[in-house]
């Protein structure tokens, strides 16, 4: 019990590290929150014009995700990693520091999977991806991938990977949940058709 409880601090503050609105202050940009849609995360720094530091911001947290599940893994094992992914992700979204106001959670969603199982990872990648290049909406990429992500964890669990299919198809369906709740600004503007394509977001404030 003790190394749960353990596993789910470490892994919040791991996970709440808000590199998004380090990064673009550290490149003297200012406040990424009071851009685009406000959030830290990758999509909305890229939103600044610096694709380098979108990236950056991309590649770090998903490694938040994936380090907390490494990490854990190392230290206790069994279910720790389901619980420290879970909290990584959780950290991320609601981070304490910035009034429980973070990310969408793409990046460490990805992070998670690939420090749970990493075919997980690359096939969720491979469908953000897809989805992307032919409708060239983030928004709608990730929710499909995120949607897909539980169906593929069980069935690479099955596919002999060593992992618990349930506890593994669990914790991506409630991390898929927590992300699409995250997105429902984005889905009412799929919806509605006003959800602006890959490139063609400006650096104005947008409904959150």
């Amino acid at each position: 019990m003790i190394s749960y409880v353990i596993a789910a601090i470490g892994g919040y503050l791991l996970g709440s590290i808000p590199f998004g609105l380090l990064i673009t202050q550290a490149a003297g940009l200012g406040d990424v929150r009071k851009i685009g849609s406000g959030n830290i995360g990758a999509t909305n720094v890229l939103r600044t014009g610096r694709r380098e530091l979108a990236a950056l911001t991309l590649l770090l947290d998903a490694l938040k995700g994936f380090a907390a599940v490494i990490i854990a893994q190392y230290l206790w094992g069994g279910d720790t990693i389901f619980i420290t992914g879970i909290a990584a992700f959780l950290g991320h979204c609601f981070p304490v520091w910035l009034g429980f106001k973070g990310g969408k959670g793409v990046a460490t969603f990805i992070g998670v999977l690939f420090g749970l199982a990493w075919p997980a990872g690359l096939i969720f990648c491979a469908v953000w991806l897809l989805m992307a290049f032919v409708r060239r909406l983030s928004s709608l990429a990730a929710l499909t991938a995120s949607v897909t992500a539980p169906i593929f964890a069980y069935a690479i669990s099955l596919w002999g990977f060593p992992i618990d299919a349930t506890k593994f198809a669990g914790t991506a369906a409630l991390l898929a949940l927590i992300l699409i709740y995250n997105h429902r600004a984005n889905i009412g503007r799929l919806l509605n058709g006003t959800e602006p394509k890959i490139g063609s977001e400006k650096k104005t404030a947008e409904p959150s």
